[in-house]
């Protein structure tokens, strides 16, 4: 109910802009942010970046899951040589790495997530500046992202051809990212 009550408003600003406007006066476009995101040589560095953290801690969780699987196995060998309290510190030993490896894991789902935050935001905020650009310079009046809200655009519309190359082509000129 609230997205038609949006949308419905949203509809009837922009036909008051474009009244007060005129017809010619009004230039819409839109962009498709996850092309952006997926196919700028920004976003593409940030995936290789993401990727290779991913990998670091994949190897780090593989080893410590083999190092307590080995001494799970070692405990449960062990089971009726071990004395009463040489079986309990073993047992207690184990939990306590095994609660460090809960851990880990997750602090380094954590570290991800807050990594991919960080590299989507950085690559919005250079975005965000060259659309403000782009949007100036060919005198439109509203830029959009594409989304499941946009119930129809004309592709004729579609900016994100374009503002992918201009995005690339800033980020040449300055190399210091």
């Amino acid at each position: 109910m609230k997205r038609i009550i949006v949308t419905l408003i949203f509809t009837v600003s922009l036909t008051i802009a474009s009244v007060a406007l005129g017809a010619d006066g009004l230039k819409l476009g839109f962009v498709d942010i996850q092309k952006i995101f997926l196919n700028s040589d920004a976003g593409k560095q940030a995936t290789e970046q993401y990727a290779a953290k991913g990998r670091n801690y994949e190897k780090e969780i593989k080893s410590r899951g083999e190092e307590l699987k080995r001494m799970k196995d070692d405990l449960e060998r062990q089971t009726v040589l071990l004395s009463e309290s040489a079986r309990s510190a073993k047992e207690k030993e184990y939990q306590q790495k095994l609660k460090e490896f809960q851990r880990y894991q997750k602090d380094a789902q954590e570290d991800l997530q807050a990594k991919e935050e960080e590299l989507t935001n950085k690559i919005g905020e250079e975005f965000y500046k060259v659309v403000q650009d782009y949007g100036r310079k060919n005198g439109y009046t509203f830029i959009f992202v594409k989304d499941n809200r946009m119930i129809y655009t004309d592709d004729k519309a579609d900016l994100t051809e374009e503002l992918l190359k201009s995005f690339n082509a800033s980020r040449i000129k300055s190399p210091a990212r």
